[in-house]
């Protein structure tokens, strides 16, 4: 009784929802009401089977902080929010448009890590942003960016742009060329607000990022790190966190030490668009304490540091190369 009239209530309040959604540019223009409704009924049998994920991660938190020790909260790649429109594959790490989980909002500064898919000829038309650090990581294919900053750039594989919104700017992202485009666009919130919007491009190259860790995303405030638009090194972010990519070997383990309270780690679905159980490479993670993990293509997990400076490790256990994404957050 007390979920149905939770659920109620929430449908009341859809129009406040959808108004904020479009303020904030959570919904790109290119979604139709059509297309709003068939993400909705996607997504909405997830509300009635719900695990009590906070929980877990506020016990998580708890034992690493009294263990010293490491612990992991898995978030397998088929209960990502997930939805095909034909022109876009997509799946949510976290509450995003019409996939709403009050169990995955953000963590840390992190608020939103989407992988997508778009078809040829089609994408996310001009839309606007503000305060928000929005970066996209291209996996395969070519993403064409247009900005109100004047900025327009082809990106292909190696590539990552970074918008940091501030005040606000608009902007689209659409597949370039004639084959699908695989990128990840992922936000954080700035440390301070009403900053100067601003653009960065970087590009990692495949052998740069080969059995090591390439550190592609840094803070902006930290020394070293270049706010320029286009150089070497990490783009700059206004958020306490820092960004690692690897390409990973059957059989290899990296590991990397944490200057955060917490982290997150997220395996790319190169092998192609999987809404099921995931398959394809595969790793295994561990650190202090003992505690494994395994991950496959598109499955991701939460990790709580316990001790500043515990260190993650990272095998490739699979028979395919893995692509990894590491976060490392306050």
């Amino acid at each position: 009784m007390q979920l149905k009239s939770t659920l109620l209530i929430h449908i009341a309040l859809l129009p406040v929802y959808i108004t904020v959604a479009s303020f904030f540019g959570i919904i790109p223009q290119s979604y139709n009401l059509a297309s709003l409704f068939k993400l909705a009924r996607t997504n909405l049998p997830r509300l009635f089977n719900q695990p009590n994920l906070s929980a877990n991660l506020t016990t998580a938190t708890a034992n690493a902080t009294m263990s010293n020790g490491m612990k992991f909260v898995g978030r397998p790649s088929d209960e990502r929010g997930n939805a095909d429109h034909d022109w876009l594959k997509t799946f949510h790490t976290f509450s995003f448009a019409m996939y709403q989980d009050w169990n995955h909002e953000a963590f840390g500064p992190l608020r939103v890590i989407n992988e997508d898919r778009v078809a040829p000829r089609t994408g996310f038309g001009t839309h606007s942003h503000r305060e928000f650090e929005i970066f996209s990581y291209v996996v395969k294919g070519e993403l064409e960016h247009k900005d109100s900053m004047g900025n327009t750039e082809i990106l292909r594989r190696g590539d990552l742009q970074l918008t940091s919104a501030g005040t606000g700017i608009s902007h689209s992202e659409k597949c370039h060329g004639g084959k699908e485009v695989h990128f990840l666009q992922i936000w954080s919130l700035p440390a301070t607000a009403r900053l100067q919007p601003k653009y960065f491009t970087r590009h990692f190259s495949d052998e740069e990022k080969k059995d090591t860790w390439a550190r592609i995303v840094a803070p902006a405030w930290e020394e070293g790190v270049k706010n320029v638009r286009e150089t070497d090194g990490p783009a700059p972010v206004q958020s306490a966190l820092s960004l690692y990519a690897t390409l990973l070997s059957t059989g290899k383990t990296l590991e990397r030490p944490f200057e955060g309270k917490k982290g997150y780690i997220h395996v790319v679905q190169t092998s192609g668009y999987n809404p099921n159980k995931s398959q394809g490479a595969t790793v295994k993670v561990s650190g202090p304490g003992y505690e494994e993990l395994e991950l496959k293509e598109g499955d991701g997990a939460y990790i709580f540091v316990g001790q500043k400076g515990n260190a993650l490790k990272v095998e490739n256990t699979g028979d395919k190369t893995a692509e990894v994404l590491l976060f490392d957050l306050e």
